[in-house]
């Protein structure tokens, strides 16, 4: 693949555009403290990064014994995460001066539901360069690793699938692009990323440099 036959570039977004990952598990930590789960932001961050969100509270239960309703958890969650979004969130370091130089067509594919997108991405800033281009796991039926989510946003996009690349920041979202065969630029930025050695994985530490990364494309 070359520069020129990249027809989309599919962000995800908790930890690769917006600076959430922290947010999120501290949010995990602040609900489950509530009923007394002896859980901490460094099991949260090693254990529960990038899945299904009912999945990461079913287990979570499960590791701390806690027989609790999932629906009325998901939403105590999501209230909590949206009161630390509003005080705390800002773009990924690098993203805003990344998206002006990428020249590519861009969507966002996230595991979250559209709403919460539209939510984190207004917060920061970065909402007007992907509206009408939000695609979430909610609306395909799909959670990466599944690729049925990439190949919904390709679809959403009008483009190949084949002729898009990745740029995520869990595993489960890197092992989505490598199932759907198309190269992925795996964010890493500290301890807590979990490398990919894979042929399709380019793994990179600064935003900034992933526009020349897309040029070197092959």
């Amino acid at each position: 693949m070359t520069p020129k036959t990249i027809e989309c570039v599919i962000f995800d977004c908790d930890g690769t555009l917006v600076d959430s990952e922290i947010l999120c598990n501290q949010g995990l930590v602040n609900v489950f403290t509530r009923y007394r789960a002896l859980i901490t932001l460094e099991e949260c961050l090693t254990k529960y990064k990038g899945g299904k969100m009912v999945e990461i509270l079913t287990a979570i239960c499960g590791d701390h014994h806690l027989s609790l309703n999932l629906a009325e958890l998901e939403k105590e969650y999501r209230e909590e995460l949206r009161q630390l979004f509003d005080k705390y969130l800002t773009p990924v370091n690098g993203v805003p001066l990344m998206l002006e130089k990428i020249q590519m067509p861009i969507c966002v594919a996230s595991n979250g539901p559209a709403s919460k997108m539209e939510h984190t991405l207004g917060l920061t800033g970065l909402l007007p360069r992907f509206e009408g281009k939000l695609f979430s796991a909610f609306d395909a039926n799909c959670w990466k690793p599944d690729p049925g989510l990439l190949a919904y946003a390709a679809k959403g996009m009008g483009v190949n699938l084949g002729k898009c690349v990745l740029v995520e920041d869990s595993v489960p979202g890197v092992m989505a692009g490598i199932n759907a065969g198309i190269p992925v630029f795996h964010y890493c930025r500290d301890e807590h990323s979990e490398p990919v050695n894979h042929p399709l994985v380019t793994r990179f530490a600064n935003m900034e440099a992933l526009p020349s990364l897309l040029l070197q494309a092959d």
